[in-house]
């Protein structure tokens, strides 16, 4: 990368904002955010410190905000919002009860959460802001505008005004030159804001502006929470250039908080796809124990009978088998019903999971070829050996990879399929296509 982008150390005990019973308020807060954007091993202090906080056998109304609060920084929602909703009720609470909704994009009940916070005391010009905010990501810019155009003062002059202002006239279709006046305006009044940031960039880059737009890029994913478009956008710069592994870096951020983001999950297919893929060793280690939770027995736990017995029928030896079922699988198991659930929850979130958390690594099962209305030539061809099709090196070992050994056994996968192989990239899976167009026959899905 051509940039590098200083980022200044803050120097913040990050298990004593937490642990502490001192006060807990914005500018706490705000230094933990500062803190994990300034070093994202802060990011692991934080959950470890969350973790020892969950297994105090007291907590105050006013510990359990601290402790929401901190759940949301994590992108553990669920939770977030269950702890935040049983809090003291407090300004502090609606508002990052607000916060966690709008990232599920439950954006009514955010704007409901809101306004209870302004009620409750908190800085009104401030929850109009993120009430516009939710306006326009419901589908309802012009009721943003409106919002924004009831404020008045300095609130104006701010970053996140000028920010989302930017933003909601950019949905309106209003003046592009507007736009980009506006998010200019906002990077000068807080060079750290991350939204605006990821609105100038953005616009760089609808102008061919590469150079800027992968500064301001940077500058954006150095911050905590970080953009995700930001993330995304900066992922596909770095692909141009075949910095690879920065790439990945970028697409695994956004699934450590999103594990099912449907574009990251797309990207990281590419970006591996594209060539031998090395993570650096920070990557590595969170993988690592990642893995070894994944890999804790459920017997560790201490469960009802019922629920014990039931993931026993199931099958379901680690919380890696729990991860990757859905709350449907296991309400179709007999006896299993919504207090094992919320059992089989809480146990889950005890260690930073959720249910279905990691379903789409669950292996498919292998398509049925309907074989009965074909002529005896079409099965004939269909049971040919791959070698017949003639492909590159690249593509024959993939096809070994996968265990695929006849034309029959290869048309029963889509492109998705054989693009999860290492080093199969969209160059061979076009090839394949060709191969198999020769004889009038395709992938599955295409």
């Amino acid at each position: 990368m051509s940039q590098v982008v200083d980022v200044q150390v803050v120097d913040v005990d990050v298990k004593e904002i937490v642990l502490s019973n001192s006060s807990f308020g914005p500018r706490e807060i705000e230094q933990l955010v500062d803190a994990i954007a300034s070093d994202f091993s802060n990011y692991g202090v934080l959950r470890d410190a969350v973790s020892d906080m969950e297994l105090r056998e007291f907590r105050t109304p006013a510990a359990a905000v601290r402790l929401g609060v901190c759940y949301f920084l994590l992108g553990r929602y669920r939770i977030a919002v269950d702890t935040l909703a049983n809090a003291d009720g407090g300004a502090l609470a609606h508002l990052f009860l607000g916060r966690t909704r709008f990232a599920q994009q439950e954006y009514d009940l955010a704007i409901e959460s809101y306004r209870a916070a302004a009620t409750a005391g908190y800085d009104a010009d401030t929850c109009a802001l993120k009430i516009a905010e939710a306006q326009r990501c419901g589908g309802n810019a012009s009721a943003a505008l409106a919002t924004m155009d009831a404020l008045s003062g300095a609130v104006e002059q701010s970053a996140e005004y000028l920010y989302q202002r930017g933003a909601t006239v950019g949905v309106l279709n209003g003046n592009p030159s507007e736009v980009f006046a506006l998010y200019e305006r906002a990077v000068a009044a807080d060079g750290n804001h991350a939204g605006a940031l990821f609105g100038l960039a953005l616009e760089n880059d609808r102008r061919g502006n590469d150079f800027d737009a992968l500064e301001l890029y940077q500058r954006a994913v150095h911050r905590f929470p970080a953009h995700v478009g930001s993330l995304l956008n900066l992922g596909l710069l770095c692909e141009d250039r075949e910095d690879y592994q920065r790439s990945l870096q970028c697409y695994h951020r956004i699934l450590d908080v999103y594990p099912n983001h449907p574009r990251a999950r797309l990207y990281v297919k590419d970006a591996q796809a594209s060539g031998d893929m090395y993570y650096d060793e920070e990557a590595q280690k969170q993988r690592d124990r990642l893995a070894q939770v994944l890999n804790i027995p459920v017997t560790d736990f201490e469960l009802s009978v019922r629920s014990r017995n039931c993931l026993q029928k199931m099958g379901i030896r680690t919380l890696g088998d729990l991860a990757r079922c859905s709350e449907k699988d296991l309400l179709t198991s007999k006896n299993f019903g919504e207090t094992s659930l919320v059992e089989i929850r809480d146990m889950l979130a005890s260690k930073g999971l959720g249910l279905g958390q990691f379903s789409h690594e669950m292996p498919e099962s292998e398509p049925v070829l309907d074989m009965t209305d074909m002529s005896p030539d079409e099965q004939a061809l269909l049971e040919r050996p791959i070698a017949d099709l003639n492909l590159s090196v690249r593509a024959r070992k993939c096809m070994v990879r996968l265990g695929l050994n006849t034309i029959g056994e290869l048309v029963r996968r889509s492109g998705d399929d054989l693009l999860e192989c290492k080093n199969f990239g969209v160059t061979s899976l076009t090839e394949v296509r060709e191969k198999l167009t020769k004889f009038s026959i395709r992938l599955r899905g295409d």
